[in-house]
């Protein structure tokens, strides 16, 4: 029962997650956050353009609420909007930004879309970034294009679980566009990575923990003696 619970949960949050998704679709969205409450359902989205979710007096968010109490029979749905201080940094929103611009101007211009996106994701301090973008560019022919700089993991636990992956796609007049970006945050811990130490440092350390621990030892004897003589 308890795992059925749990699947369900998870279900739960997936099916709002790409309902809220769908019916923003224009606006570049990191994640979206589903718990449950005793005052009702909440959910947060997290965007780079608020005033998009919002929209003029609350048009947006009003029009979506009514949509979730329609879609999945919530009571009284919460809507909150998180900011996203780091736009270059979510995988999500540079794909989505990227699919908005191929929609906007078309696909004359990938190239300069493409390595705009690839230089802000880098001057906000990425360690490594790749950009693929697939389809009819600009030929009738299918053609994959990649826009990669710094250093990436491909393979292994850091590529699966800790860089930041998304997926995007649009409709152009040639046909569908498909859209990947990997971004590797900066700071990411690797495990290959050695740290080399001064050896004089590390004698100086040493030498300090050693003092430490005989001054430490010298006051415990000193109190092991008082409590004797009391």
């Amino acid at each position: 029962m308890i795992e059925r619970k749990v699947l369900q949960d998870k279900f739960n949050e997936f099916s709002v997650e790409n309902f809220v998704r769908t019916e923003i679709r224009d606006v570049p969205i990191k994640e979206v956050k589903f718990e449950k409450n005793p005052l009702g359902e909440r959910i947060t989205i997290y965007t780079s353009t608020p005033g998009l979710v919002i929209g003029r007096e609350g048009a947006n968010i009003k029009a979506l609420t009514r949509s979730l109490k329609a879609r999945f029979n919530f009571e009284n749905p919460q809507i909150k909007i998180g900011q996203v201080s780091h736009t270059h940094l979510s995988a999500a929103i540079v794909a989505k930004i990227i699919a908005n611009d191929l929609g906007n101007f078309g696909s004359q211009k990938f190239k300069l879309t493409g390595f705009k996106a690839l230089t802000g994701i880098m001057n906000a301090g990425a360690m490594g970034c790749e950009i693929t973008i697939s389809g009819k560019l600009p030929s009738s022919r299918a053609k994959t294009w990649r826009f990669s700089k710094g250093y990436l993991k491909k393979t292994g636990y850091v590529s699966d679980f800790v860089v930041d992956k998304a997926k995007e796609s649009v409709t152009l007049k040639t046909g569908v566009v498909g859209i990947q970006v990997q971004i590797m945050l900066p700071d990411t811990p690797l495990p290959d990575k050695i740290v080399y130490f001064d050896p004089e440092e590390l004698l100086k350390k040493q030498a300090e923990l050693e003092k430490q621990e005989l001054e430490a030892g010298v006051e415990e004897a000193s109190v092991e003696e008082e409590v004797s003589e009391e």
